[in-house]
Order: C-alpha cells, then structure tokens, then sequence
C-alpha cells in the first residue's frame, strides 16, 4: 500500500509547497522565541548588575544551555573607576538570575588596547 498523496502532479506541488510554508513558519516562530528569550536574559542580567554597575551591559549566550541562560555583565563599578564583569546565570525553568563574584575586565583580556 503506498501511502502520501496521489493523482495530479499539482496535488503533489501543492503538498510541497505547504510543507515548505510550515517549514518556514517554525523557524520564524523559533527564531522569535530566541530574540524574546535573550531579551528577557539580557533584561533581568542587567537590572541585577545594577547594584554594582553603574550602566551595565550584558553580552547573551544567545541559547544558553540546557536549563539555563547566560550572559556576560560588564561595565563601570559603582563609586570606582574601570571596568568590571560579572557571569550572570539565569534559571529558565523559575527565571530567576544570580550573579557571580566581580572580575576585573583588565585581567580577563577582553579589552582592546588603547
């Protein structure tokens, strides 16, 4: 018994090209939900850097891994003069986020030279 749609080629052209359009539609729907989940991981990364960082800016690990989102927070320590960072990691499963202990930029090597 073959199973899948018979008859008119243009049947068979139509079957294809819904399958493309869904195809389509996954991947725009799936790539939205990256941009929303990164936007949501840079957000609450850096409302938590506040504390410490006078304008924080937060670099996303676009996908994080399994559990969790990952960013990396850097900018001017409050009362201080240079640059630090810190990992921040967010729990996708409560969306909570911690932040790690401070690290000197300096040291870390990732800014350009002057």
């Amino acid at each position: 018994m073959r199973l899948g749609v018979t008859g008119h080629p243009a049947l068979h052209l139509i079957g294809i090209i819904a399958v493309i359009i869904a195809a389509g539609t996954a991947s725009a729907s799936s790539g939205d939900a990256w941009q929303d989940f990164a936007a949501e991981v840079q957000g609450k990364c850096e409302m938590a850097a506040r504390a410490q960082i006078e304008l924080p800016h937060a670099v996303v690990d676009p996908f994080g891994s399994e559990n969790f989102g990952m960013a990396l927070v850097t900018g001017k320590p409050k009362g201080a003069n240079g640059f630090v960072s810190y990992f921040c990691i967010y729990d996708k499963k409560t969306k909570a986020v911690e932040l790690g202990t401070e690290l000197e930029t300096e040291r870390m090597g990732i800014l350009p030279d002057e």
